[in-house]
């Protein structure tokens, strides 16, 4: 199947039907997404990873009882960094010169250059920067299921702060960003499973300079 073809049997499913998804498409998923592009290969963010039952009903009213989180197989948290700082960035700049079998001042340059950037940045400026990053994989992410015949659900519908306090993510630097519950499709009982997908006419969506 195409990545094409596989968007569009996706859409974003709103009931599931609570069967189990294969862990080895799970591990996929997961992969692709830590494969995903991220600015300077940071991967600010951190995907966590709930199949607790009990956990899930927890949040479900967190995410306004949409019904996606408790019959869901899998539900991911995609989450960012609150800031960016020296020790992390060295840390990253650190592994990857390692891993290449390079001098660790190699790209030294580069990043006190990004250092630079980043760290003049608020907390607040370097929390958003970081959620695009997060973005970034979630989009991933997404296609890699499709491609699997993996249903999955985006959702940014849901308290962040309650979310984080519940799974203690401010201990470790962390604010969530976005879900998505993994899962099968209820065909018979999801309003939107047999409807047309409808997208912005392609000679509007594209704007071209030739």
């Amino acid at each position: 199947m195409s990545t094409i073809d596989a968007l569009n049997w996706r859409y974003a499913v709103k009931k599931m039907n609570g069967q189990p998804v294969e862990q080895e498409k799970v591990d996929k998923i997961i992969a692709a997404a830590h494969l995903a592009p991220t600015s300077s290969g940071l991967q600010p963010f951190r995907v966590i990873v709930i199949t607790n039952q009990e956990l899930k009903e927890k949040i479900a009213p967190i995410a306004y009882n949409q019904s996606q989180i408790i019959d869901s197989s899998h539900l991911l948290v995609f989450a960012a960094q609150e800031k960016y700082t020296d020790e992390g960035i060295d840390k990253v700049f650190d592994r990857m010169n390692t891993e290449r079998g390079l001098p660790l001042d190699t790209t030294d340059a580069y990043k006190t250059q990004l250092k630079g950037m980043l760290l003049s940045k608020s907390a607040d400026e370097n929390f958003q920067h970081a959620a695009k990053q997060a973005y970034l994989a979630f989009g991933v992410a997404i296609a890699e299921a499709a491609l699997l015949k993996v249903d999955a659900t985006p959702m940014e519908g849901f308290n962040a702060p309650a979310l984080d306090e519940l799974l203690g993510l401010d201990k470790k630097g962390l604010k969530s960003v976005t879900l998505l519950p993994l899962g099968h499709r209820d065909e018979n009982g999801d309003w939107l499973a047999n409807l047309k997908k409808v997208r912005t006419p392609k000679e509007e969506f594209v704007i071209e300079f030739k």
